[in-house]
């Protein structure tokens, strides 16, 4: 994968996620300039905010409630930092896909997404007949979010690959109960119930449609 240097990510992913991250970024702290190039990246800011701008010019913010997906393309030096004057500690969820297909330009996109009372919402897709809030270039992968009260359920969605992130809260999905930081990857699952049992749970799902495949 180019946008790691030698190390070859798809070898590990589940599905098509090659990589996943919860970070905590304090006042003043991020990550300075960096590559990416042929990386399909979602970020979903839970609390506070992340400023990024890139060697083209480009700039953003992504805050809490927002989404952002970034298509690397033929290549992106970019940053990621928390501005010491927000005073607030950021907390980020990063997710990596591969592209379809390597190169084009690259792209940012950043969408508002309102959870309360909503259910399952679908944040970023490239699956065909979807309207997410944000495209991403990945034709075999979906992320879906709800914040759901205590006793409240969803069913998440079929999927040959799943992966489930509580972001707060806790879940019982079968027999299993899932609490702040529990992951649970699923291979050929049919539709899957989830019930809160804590107010204020927010979960992140991934429904990918096939296996990444291996640079090597």
């Amino acid at each position: 994968m180019p946008f790691t240097g030698k190390f070859d990510l798809a070898a590990n992913a589940h599905g098509q996620l090659l990589v996943h991250n919860d970070d905590l970024v304090d006042p003043g702290s991020g990550v300075d300039r960096h590559f990416h190039r042929d990386a399909e990246i979602v970020t979903w800011v839970v609390t506070g905010e992340v400023h990024h701008d890139d060697d083209s010019g480009a700039a953003g913010v992504v805050r809490a409630g927002q989404v952002q997906a970034m298509s690397a393309g033929t290549g992106v030096n970019h940053r990621e930092q928390n501005p010491r004057s927000t005073g607030v500690v950021a907390r980020v969820i990063q997710m990596w896909l591969p592209p379809d297909a390597p190169g084009g330009q690259p792209e940012y996109r950043t969408a508002d997404v309102p959870l309360a009372g909503r259910g399952l919402v679908l944040v970023a897709s490239g699956i065909a007949g979807h309207s997410p809030a944000v495209s991403i270039g990945n034709d075999a992968a979906a992320l879906y979010a709800a914040r759901l009260a205590a006793g409240e359920s969803v069913a998440l969605p079929p999927a040959p690959y799943g992966h489930l992130f509580v972001v707060s809260g806790a879940v019982d999905v079968g027999d299993d109960r899932l609490a702040e930081g529990d992951a649970l990857r699923t291979v050929g699952s049919g539709e899957l119930p989830l019930r809160a049992v804590q107010d204020e749970t927010e979960i992140l799902f991934w429904e990918m449609r096939a296996q990444a495949a291996s640079a090597l």
